[in-house]
């Protein structure tokens, strides 16, 4: 097991690895969210309390969604790293950090957008919303904690402190609709439990969601892939490699 967990944090099995996984993740993120997006938007009926305006669920859920699942895995990334002192688990967690502050900021954003024409408002200090907009603002404090140390170890540990003790605000986003009286719904989808929506409005949601999570694992692969480059430039696998590529 320990053989597995270091064989998996090594940067150069990583990279090699993940260089082949790396092609089918963008062609299965862009297929679904295409045919989501145009299934959701041109062909799903229309609400009939919302008409139209509900259609923005079909960003608004799966950045929610994401945004929650995106700080979950920085903070087991950063546990791993704090534990095993993996370093591939150090750098996917700060390739995490700024996708899921957008992911957060899309989701608050799209759900503002939602909010004028169901509440008749843009914002409330709803207990659902100003969790997310904790959330954003743990993802920030990450990013500039990472930044603010000129040793970048004490920079990881930091930002991974912070990554796992903020975790502790994932549940009070999920489960704030049932613990506090709130104007935000509840859960539209569940893959656990029946849709409350008719199926031709809900498999299209289904479409986007699992999209939005092929996607951050392509980001995340990639844009390890590069942090891997930036960081080991100087091993020998390294220049061996830059030098076939060139």
């Amino acid at each position: 097991m320990w053989a597995f967990i270091h064989k998996v944090g090594s940067p150069k099995w990583f990279y090699a690895i993940s260089g082949r996984l790396l092609p089918w993740c963008w062609i299965l993120a862009v297929g679904l969210i295409l045919v989501g997006s145009l299934w959701g938007l041109a062909f799903a009926p229309a609400d009939y309390q919302q008409g139209d305006s509900f259609r923005i669920i079909y960003v608004h859920v799966p950045a929610a969604f994401l945004a929650q699942s995106i700080f979950v895995s920085m903070a087991v990334a950063a546990l791993v790293f704090m534990v095993w002192k993996i370093k591939v688990a150090d750098m996917a967690a700060a390739v995490m950090a700024p996708l899921g502050a957008v992911m957060t900021f899309v989701a608050l954003f799209t759900g503002s957008v939602w909010g004028m024409p169901t509440w008749g408002t843009w914002w409330i200090w709803d207990a659902r919303l100003t969790s997310m907009l904790i959330l954003l603002f743990l993802y920030l404090g990450v990013i500039a904690l990472r930044g603010a140390f000129a040793s970048r170890d004490s920079g990881s540990r930091a930002a991974s402190v912070l990554a796992m003790v903020g975790v502790i605000n994932i549940p009070v986003i999920k489960y704030s609709v049932d613990w506090w009286y709130t104007l935000h719904q509840k859960a539209s989808f569940s893959i656990t439990s029946r849709p409350s929506m008719p199926v031709e409005m809900w498999w299209p949601l289904l479409l986007m969601v699992v999209g939005f999570y092929a996607f951050f694992i392509a980001m995340t692969l990639m844009r390890t892939r590069s942090e891997i480059l930036r960081r080991e430039a100087g091993k020998h696998w390294v220049r061996e490699l830059a030098a076939g590529g060139a």
